[in-house]
């Protein structure tokens, strides 16, 4: 499956629409998490998506989480369909597009707990303690490139 790389200002309203629908599908709908997802920062991210029969069913959005630029974080993590290699794939070619479109120091990430070994794959270690957020544990992930 190739890998569809956007900033916000060149998807459609059709993908922007099948993102939005797929993160409340999975954050808001399957785990239950209330929160406000457009947060302002999908204008400054890269968006990076896999479409099937004109669905999302993996996405990720990555962004600098500084003004020098030396930390890109990675959020809004998800798939539609487990268990099929889509996030392994959507993983593997978007670390791939980060390091060539947004040079920088370190990949960083907010990982939900049950999700650590996954990303311990990629090289992604645990940087900090267990925190909550939005109600889910989470633990800093970082990636040193």
């Amino acid at each position: 499956m190739n890998l569809i790389v956007k900033r916000f200002h060149e998807l459609t309203t059709t993908e922007l629409y099948e993102i939005l629908k797929a993160r409340a599908q999975i954050f808001i709908m399957e785990q239950s998490i209330l929160y406000q997802d457009m947060d302002n920062i999908d204008y400054q991210s890269y968006h990076c998506f896999f479409m099937e029969e004109d669905k999302v069913v993996a996405y990720l959005r990555a962004f600098y989480q500084d003004d020098a630029k030396t930390v890109v974080q990675i959020g809004r993590v998800l798939t539609i369909k487990h268990g099929n290699g889509f996030g392994k794939s959507l993983m593997e070619q978007s670390l791939k597009l980060i390091l060539e479109k947004m040079p920088c120091k370190k990949i960083s990430m907010d990982a939900q707990k049950h999700a650590i070994g996954f990303y311990e794959k990629f090289g992604f270690q645990v940087v900090s303690h267990e925190f909550l957020e939005e109600g889910v544990v989470h633990v800093v992930m970082e990636l040193d490139v």
